[in-house]
């Protein structure tokens, strides 16, 4: 998901997607320890995605601050 598209969200919505996005990292992860995983570029993006989700997130609540 783009920062654009994030910064739309609201701070409760963001906090739902980033828990979800963990999850996926974490199933993710184990089918990779297990070799099930075929796309191992999806590890980094899941990453990737976590921390576009945090910044976006601490953007948000420092602004309300």
């Amino acid at each position: 998901m783009k920062a654009s598209e994030l910064r739309e969200l609201s701070v409760d919505e963001l906090a739902q997607k980033l828990r979800e996005t963990r999850d996926e990292l974490f199933s993710a992860k184990v089918k990779h320890a297990t070799d099930q995983l075929e796309n191992t570029a999806k590890l980094s993006g899941l990453r990737r995605d976590i921390a576009r989700a945090e910044t976006v997130l601490r953007e948000k609540r420092e602004a309300t601050k």
